[in-house]
């Protein structure tokens, strides 16, 4: 039996049947760099690498497989730049904890405080979050870090971007000495190596390496699919594709199977390759693919290693790659030669974010298409039925059909004896109640492009406008006699205008309206002037929470 590459990382046998019934099965670069260096509890590393290269399944199998269960503390501290990502983080390690009895919980904005202190006072082990929220839960003492053992900054340039050096500081600062540090980004600005030589002393740095760019002769698109509308959508292509022949690519052994097995159920000529399947079978598999005997072969990434299959109409991404290294090597499967080919990507909403990853690292365009309706198939199905008769016409049908054909034709018109025929071998296939519906997600994917991109301009700016905003703080025009000159670390990002600022002010303060002046309200902070009474009010009132930093302050030039 073939070894598990797995095995050969140092993981134990628990983590090694956790990543079994994952269906993984072959690390990627990152994983089989990190993890042992991980396991070997040494030194404080920073890995580069990019969202969606398998990093978090890099740090989370050996710091699941070194912590110890049924502790009293919080072992491991993971923070992220978003609560999607908490969200998605926490699930990745619930899934590889495997029969461990680790009680791991994501802490975020936006969620209620209260669910989130009855979790963590029932004991938690490992601790994935925000660091605007985990502040929050250490001002309030309902999370400690005295002993934790690790602490992982993934994604710590988008983190910055964001503005939350300060709370990593401050969050580190909470931790005890020997604790450690795994930082995980995709860029070192000087920042990051700053926060490193600081906070990391005695650590390793490691990269990943990506090469290649996609073939100009790959015609790349995406669809946008919700999850379980994944297989209906794929029998679409095929459906109106003339002579489909492709390689669908699944993440798991489990995908493969599930894939293949519901192909065959519903008539098409499939069959799966992966790591489970024997040397003799998989080279049958392979000379039927080659032949054409089978026009449809799903496979996982490392099945497909070393396949060099000519004439592939099409490469079909059923799960999204783990890297962009490997959606090079699946989709480089077709456009060769001189000939066209084409890549499809399938994407849940949750995944856009991947894609992006992807698109932005390839330097490609992959297109975004709406999965063909229901109608589409139909109409494409009926010109290949005129087609094909009208072939076996030209071609001649024998003696015995034309002779059963005027039989019939005895007591019926031509056309509903064509119409019967039609209808007694294509009624499935012809009727729209025959088809699955499809949620179609284009617009609302267009919407989600268009915020996506803005998002991220918005993101960069109002990181680089809170780390600088002391050097705007003073806004003299605005500055009025005999007042003075307010400062608040809230601003259009966070949905605040001129009405609300006044409503606020009025509730926390009971300041009325008319008394503030010279408003102005910037993407990141805002400004206003008030009578030096009522700003020693606005101080007291606002900063009340002592242990927080202070939202509101005078202005450089009231000073």
């Amino acid at each position: 039996m073939k070894k598990n590459d797995f095995e050969s990382l140092g993981l134990s046998d628990v983590m090694l049947q956790s990543v079994k019934e994952k269906g993984f099965e072959e690390p990627t670069e990152i994983q089989s760099r990190i993890i042992p260096l991980i396991l070997e509890n040494k030194v404080n590393l920073i890995g580069q690498a990019q969202t969606g290269t398998g990093k978090t399944a890099a740090f989370a199998l050996p710091i699941l497989d070194l912590l110890n269960e049924h502790q009293d503390f919080v072992q491991a501290l993971v923070l992220v730049p978003t609560r999607e990502l908490a969200i998605q983080v926490c699930d990745e390690f619930n899934s590889l904890k495997g029969s461990k009895k680790f009680h791991i919980v994501p802490i975020y904005g936006g969620q209620s405080y209260e669910t989130q202190f009855r979790r963590l006072k029932k004991g938690v082990d490992i601790v994935v979050g925000t660091p605007g929220r985990i502040i929050d839960q250490l001002n309030k003492r309902s999370l400690v870090l005295s002993k934790v053992k690790f602490v992982v900054l993934d994604e710590a340039d988008e983190m910055l971007n964001m503005g939350f050096i300060d709370d990593i500081e401050e969050i580190l600062k909470s931790t005890n000495d020997e604790r450690r540090t795994l930082l995980f980004s995709a860029t070192m600005p000087p920042k990051i190596l700053s926060l490193a030589k600081k906070y990391m002393h005695k650590n390793e740095i490691i990269k990943t390496k990506l090469s290649g760019k996609t073939t100009s002769l790959t015609d790349q698109k995406y669809f946008e699919v919700k999850e379980s509308d994944k297989f209906d959508a794929l029998c679409r292509i095929i459906d109106t594709t003339d002579e489909f022949y492709g390689l669908i690519f699944c993440r798991t052994k489990n995908d493969v199977d599930f894939v293949a097995s519901k192909l065959l159920e519903r008539g098409y000529d499939a069959e799966g390759l992966h790591g489970d399947i024997s040397q003799t079978i998989r080279e049958k598999i392979l000379g039927k693919f080659r032949k054409r005997l089978v026009n449809i072969l799903v496979a996982t990434d490392v099945a497909a290693r070393g396949l060099d299959i000519e004439d592939l109409t099409h490469v079909i991404n059923y799960s999204l790659p783990q890297d962009p290294e490997a959606y090079l090597h699946r989709i480089g499967r077709t456009g060769r030669a001189g000939k066209e080919g084409t890549a499809v990507t399938f994407v849940t909403p949750e995944e856009f974010r991947k894609l992006n990853f992807i698109k932005n690292i390839t330097q490609t365009n992959i297109r975004k298409e709406r999965v063909p309706q229901i109608q589409e198939v139909i109409e494409f199905k009926k010109k290949k039925i005129i087609n094909e008769v009208n072939e076996l016409v030209e071609y001649g049908t024998g003696t015995n059909y034309l002779l059963l054909a005027k039989e019939m034709l005895r007591n019926h018109n031509p056309e509903e004896i064509v119409a019967a025929l039609v209808k007694y071998n294509f009624q499935d296939e012809l009727e729209e109640k025959s088809y699955a519906k499809i949620h179609d997600l284009f617009e609302h994917t267009k919407r989600f492009e268009r915020e996506n991109d803005s998002f991220g301009k918005r993101v960069s700016e109002k990181g680089r406008e809170r780390d600088n905003y002391k050097k705007n703080r003073s806004e003299k025009s605005f500055s009025e006699k005999g007042k003075v000159r307010m400062f608040l670390a809230l601003g259009k990002y966070d949905d605040l205008d001129v009405k609300g600022l006044l409503k606020m002010l009025k509730k926390e303060t009971g300041i009325a309206p008319e008394k503030i002046s010279g408003i102005q309200i910037s993407d990141a902070f805002s400004f206003f002037n008030v009578s030096e009474k009522e700003a020693d009010l606005v101080l007291k009132t606002l900063n009340k929470d002592k242990k927080s930093r202070p939202i509101v302050e005078r202005a450089k030039s009231s000073r």
